[in-house]
């Protein structure tokens, strides 16, 4: 591991919740695609796998803010433990409803329940901000979170639906439910990192998504989940059409590799300058990989287009997160991450259904046209936003004060 890697790791306590959070955020990428398969296979009814995925992740867009500002507020612990039961007895339930054939609003109730699931990401990152915040070990520290992401969705997809069609239906999202119980276990016994929780007075100002430029960073990845969703359904349509299904796993696999290895360099350079221009730059950059997608003629042109367009994906990432440590209060930092994260979860099933409805009317190759469009319009939503940006508010612990003012007293 190179160095600026290794040295995240002398801070006591950081191995711990790191592996703890890997294994916390595996659910992530296992359950929705665990549970597709499960329902295909248990019912061959592909619409309705279809649409209780979409309902775990609106459900997970609409409860992982709520839960992130319970954190904020009570502390990791005391919210973490009863809010993940609360999704393992709903998982439980789907997995039970499934098997025995009960009724549709049975599974759509108990799919709603698994959206209560926190985002251990989200909480992760702010115990590395609680470590390094205000340190150049905070732009390392993210970075390594954004690879732990797509080794994440490298993996668990592979291994979620491997274990559904070889061993038995159920077993993908039930493996994902011991990945989710062991990682928030273990990371909520780990109390010298946990971040302290903020008093309700120190939340009189209502929600982090208050926040002018907090606003146009989800907004911004609304649009970027929209290309997310349709790349993952277009390019298993686009594989079957082909004559190779199976190889829609792998070529993906490409497109989260792409992301991950930039992810890892990114992680290794320190910039001057204003992040926001960073950010800018790589919502146009993903934008603009999406063009070379309308031109695909063949599996082997579209693994290398989508390891090419991942390369732009993690480093975004990481400055958004960074962007966020600048525009929302340090006590609402957890609940400001996990916005960001429910406008990607929307635009994913966004994105899904809209490709999915191009596909059936205009051929997977057609569908391209989605993430394209999306890219479009996620640059005309940054470019708009962008002075918003250029002016955040930074947090010297609990209070505020406007980067202008910090650079005066610099420089005085």
């Amino acid at each position: 591991m190179p160095s600026p890697y290794r040295a995240l790791f002398a801070a006591p306590g950081s191995k711990s919740f790191s592996a703890a959070g890997l294994l916390g955020r595996m659910p992530l990428s296992m359950m929705g695609i665990g549970v597709v398969t499960m329902i295909s296979q248990l019912t061959g009814r592909y619409g309705l796998a279809g649409a209780l995925s979409a309902t775990i992740a609106l459900a997970a867009a609409a409860m992982g803010p709520q839960v992130s500002r319970l954190v904020d507020l009570h502390g990791q612990r005391r919210v973490l433990r009863p809010v993940t039961l609360f999704a393992l007895t709903a998982a439980g339930g789907l997995l039970v409803a499934a098997h025995f054939g009960w009724p549709d609003w049975v599974l759509f109730a108990c799919a709603a329940g698994i959206g209560s699931v926190p985002s251990i990401g989200a909480m992760i990152r702010a115990r590395w901000a609680a470590l390094y915040g205000g340190t150049p070990q905070l732009h390392t520290a993210y970075s390594l979170e954004s690879v732990v992401d797509e080794i994440c969705f490298i993996f668990g997809p592979i291994i979620s639906i491997g274990l559904s069609t070889v061993w038995f239906p159920e077993a993908g999202p039930l493996l994902a439910a011991g990945f989710l119980t062991a990682g928030v276990f273990w990371l909520t016994s780990q109390r010298a990192t946990e971040p302290r929780p903020h008093p309700r007075e120190q939340h009189s100002g209502g929600s982090a998504l208050r926040s002018a430029g907090l606003q146009v960073l989800v907004a911004t990845f609304v649009a970027t989940g929209t290309i997310f969703g349709a790349v993952d359904v277009v390019t298993v349509a686009f594989a079957e059409e082909q004559g190779h299904k199976g190889a829609a796993s792998v070529v993906l696999a490409l497109y989260a590799a792409g992301s991950c290895l930039a992810g890892a360099v990114f992680g290794l350079l320190h910039f001057k300058g204003a992040a926001e221009g960073r950010w800018l730059l790589g919502i146009c950059a993903m934008a603009v990989s999406m063009i070379p997608l309308l031109l695909v003629g063949n599996l082997p042109f579209l693994a290398v287009a989508l390891f090419v367009a991942g390369l732009s994906i993690a480093p975004t990432m990481i400055t958004t997160m960074s962007l966020i440590e600048q525009h929302v209060p340090r006590a609402k930092l957890t609940e400001g991450m996990t916005w960001v994260s429910t406008g990607l979860a929307v635009g994913v099933a966004l994105g899904s259904s809209v490709a999915g409805w191009v596909i059936d009317s205009a051929g997977a190759k057609a569908g391209y046209g989605v993430p394209a469009v999306s890219g479009a319009v996620a640059v005309a939503v940054g470019f708009l936003g962008y002075r918003r940006l250029s002016r955040p508010v930074l947090q010297r612990g609990g209070s505020h004060e406007h980067r202008s003012e910090r650079e005066e007293r610099h420089v005085a």
